[in-house]
């Protein structure tokens, strides 16, 4: 079973890491975040297009290792269609799953679960979480136009 999950991860890792999904420029985007990891040099731009607090359209744009090009890619795709506060409980979710910080409702993640193991590398968490501090810092609203893993 373990075997299974791994490939899992490995393959989606592989997957949304050459053919990212939503990897463009949203014009006019309602918010715009620059996120970089130090670390592993990681760097992405988030864009978000925000209409009555629903997150209508997420994309990115930026360079990064697999995991983080997997994780930002893995990420827009399930915030679209979200509202803020949703988009928020999901940050908070895969914070958790992420550094194991608790106990975490693995359906409320989704496809996301598939980012787990990355917990059992700690060099590697900061290149998984990069894309969702970004969020973060894009749904709080408060002017930051960039934030770093350190």
């Amino acid at each position: 079973m373990f075997e299974d999950l791994r490939d899992l991860y490995q393959e989606v890792i592989f997957d949304h890491n050459r053919n990212p999904r939503n990897f463009r420029v949203i014009e006019n985007a309602s918010r715009e975040v620059e996120g970089f990891n130090p670390l592993c040099g990681d760097r992405l731009t988030l864009y978000l297009d925000i209409v009555s607090g629903v997150i209508e359209d997420a994309s990115f744009q930026g360079s990064g290792c697999a995991i983080s090009t997997a994780s930002v890619s893995l990420m827009t795709e399930i915030i679209k269609g979200k509202t803020e506060s949703e988009a928020e409980a999901l940050f908070s979710q895969f914070h958790k799953m992420t550094t194991t910080e608790g106990e975490v409702d693995m359906e409320a993640v989704g496809k996301l679960a598939v980012l787990a193991g990355v917990k059992g590398y700690p060099a590697r968490v900061k290149c998984a979480t990069l894309a969702w501090h970004t969020l973060d810092t894009a749904l709080k609203n408060e002017g930051l136009e960039s934030i770093s893993t350190e």
